[in-house]
């Protein structure tokens, strides 16, 4: 899907820290981390909410208050008079939410739409369904996390065999995979060089009130463990005979992110003259039941192919990769080498709070960008259901 007039101001797509599940977001709504997120990301940025028009909210796990979610946001974030809608695509959330206001944007130029992205994959909701005609009433029940990260219900596998089955199609060992986990974790070390300097680009840190008056703060990723090539040789796979490890599969992690999406002149305003970034297209695509590593390819050739441009086009790419096999294939398949993406790291390491982890990676991507002097980024990631998401952007003067 092609855009026309939609973009990002320079500095207008930030991500908070994530943590991984269990850490010290655990206990927090993922509403109110958003709104803690992006209050701070607005202030930083010195965006008045009351200029905003519209608010997206992307949620994958339900909290309490959610039903309400976008509306309650806005007013939290003092943009009472603001509203808009909720988006849910499972790890696809960011590049949904941010085709939904690049297309209103499109449509009118002069709107402000807010895109907050946030996931709590910490203690998830555990759903009664009534079932009144069942033997005595038993209702149903369902643990929204831990039972939809272990099945596909219709194509009937867990994650890790989408990943298995692509690496034995393609013949993709465990030699391969190891040595391209340990490059990503290494890419990852380089963000936190000269204390954080990459990260600091775009990361918000998080304050929470806490209990007799204390503050939370989460200022960097927790729970990201330092591994070696020969520890990760040393790991076992998760399936009998399988190639995938702990060490070579990303973790959950609870964590918020957004972006700001308006035409070419508010962008240029609030960039302060520095440039802009413009959404030059989207794509998705569905690929053959469980094989979920290998929907990005389609997702991304459909997003150059609407902009009118090639894999020999892209100058940075960033991918939601929770299989190191998933970076493999997309090397195979576009020519793009292993080590020519994620130059800072990626979910495969800081972890995959669903529906921010997308975001996460685009003001990655921006900042890379803005690092070389410019040019053209593609952030690609799959989506439980074997789907893929895209998203094309330029960073210019």
């Amino acid at each position: 899907m092609k855009f026309e007039r939609a973009c990002i101001p320079l500095d207008g797509a930030w991500s908070s820290p994530f943590a991984r599940w269990q850490g010290p977001l655990a206990e927090t709504s993922s509403l109110d981390l958003a709104a803690a997120v992006t209050t701070r990301a607005l202030a930083d940025r010195g965006v008045d909410p009351a200029d905003l028009t519209q608010v997206i909210l992307g949620w994958t796990i339900p909290q309490e208050g959610a039903f309400y979610g976008a509306p309650t946001l806005a007013g939290r974030i003092g943009a009472p008079g603001v509203t808009g809608p909720m988006i849910a695509q499972a790890c696809a959330t960011s590049a949904a939410a941010v085709t939904a206001a690049a297309l209103g944007v499109d449509a009118d130029p002069d709107q402000l739409t807010l895109v907050a992205l946030s996931d709590r994959t910490s203690n998830g909701p555990h759903i009664v369904y009534p079932a009144p005609s069942a033997q005595g009433g038993t209702a149903r029940h369902e643990d929204w996390v831990t039972e939809n990260f272990r099945r596909d219900p219709w194509a009937g596998e867990p994650m890790v065999r989408t990943a298995e089955a692509v690496a034995a199609e393609a013949g993709i060992g465990r030699g391969e995979i190891d040595d391209v986990t340990a490059l990503r974790y290494a890419q990852y070390e380089q963000a936190l060089a000269d204390d954080r300097a990459f990260q600091r680009r775009y990361m918000v840190p998080v304050e929470l009130p806490g209990r007799r008056g204390a503050t939370t703060v989460v200022d960097a990723d927790v729970g990201v463990r330092p591994t070696t090539l020969d520890a990760l040789t040393e790991l076992a796979p998760l399936e009998p005979d399988g190639v995938v490890t702990y060490g070579s599969q990303t973790h959950p992690a609870d964590g918020a992110a957004g972006a700001l999406v308006t035409g070419e002149r508010r962008a240029r305003a609030l960039g302060a003259g520095d440039g802009i970034v413009r959404l030059l297209a989207s794509g998705v695509a569905r690929v053959e039941r469980a094989r979920m590593p290998r929907a990005p390819v389609p997702a991304s050739q459909a997003a150059l192919r609407d902009a009118g441009l090639s894999f020999g086009d892209v100058d940075a790419v960033t991918t939601h990769n929770p299989f190191a096999v998933n970076d493999i294939w997309f090397s195979r398949c576009t020519g793009i080498a292993v080590e020519d993406m994620n130059l800072y790291g990626s979910s495969l390491v800081y972890g995959h709070p669903q529906a921010p982890t997308g975001a996460r990676l685009l003001a990655e991507l921006i900042a890379t960008l803005r690092l070389r002097g410019g040019g053209v980024g593609l952030f690609a990631g799959c989506a439980a259901g074997d789907t893929g998401m895209a998203l094309l952007v330029r960073v210019e003067d």
